[in-house]
């Protein structure tokens, strides 16, 4: 293999890291509200 497809080209590391906080940022904060609520629900 010529490719070495562990490293990224600096270009598409900006773009990766955008994507997981695309997708990471609303998963956090679902997280986070499902917390809460299960804590609301079960204490009362």
């Amino acid at each position: 293999m010529s490719s070495d497809s562990s490293q990224s080209p600096p270009s598409r590391r900006g773009l990766i890291a955008f994507a997981w906080v695309w997708v990471g940022a609303p998963l956090v904060y679902g997280l986070y509200e499902l917390v809460q609520k299960a804590t609301q629900l079960f204490t009362g």
